[in-house]
């Protein structure tokens, strides 16, 4: 099942860290633009806009999401660009698969176009 249909589940398993053979297999077939921190265990997409406005409705629709899945990222604003960042708190601040399912919910936003040019590898 693709990640972006699924929603967090808040239990012992949902807080179990995924293994890295099966992090890295869905990181790369459902979410490429997102990368590993090795050195914090995160995984991380920067996103960059026109403008601040664009920026601002990006983060208030990620806040919706976070909410909605009662899991939540942190998160780095600046003027045109946003970076998200996804650890399990309860699991060590591992990687689980609530991380990379908020992940997918956060790529169908870029993907829906309302933010205006989205994403730009730095």
């Amino acid at each position: 099942m693709q990640l972006a249909q699924q929603q967090c589940v808040h239990n012992d398993d949902a807080r179990s860290p995924l293994d890295e053979s099966k992090r890295k297999q869905l990181m790369s077939e459902q979410l490429s633009h997102w990368q590993f921190d090795q050195d914090t265990g995160a995984i991380y997409r920067k996103f960059k806009f026109k403008n601040y406005y664009h920026t601002m409705a990006f983060v208030n629709a990620v806040a919706w999401i976070a909410n909605k899945q009662a899991h939540h990222p942190d998160l780095e604003v600046s003027y045109g660009h946003c970076l998200v960042r996804y650890t399990t708190h309860d699991a060590g601040n591992s990687v689980c698969l609530n991380d990379l399912i908020c992940a997918a919910h956060i790529d169908a936003l870029d993907n829906s176009g309302n933010f205006g040019p989205n994403f730009q590898e730095d």
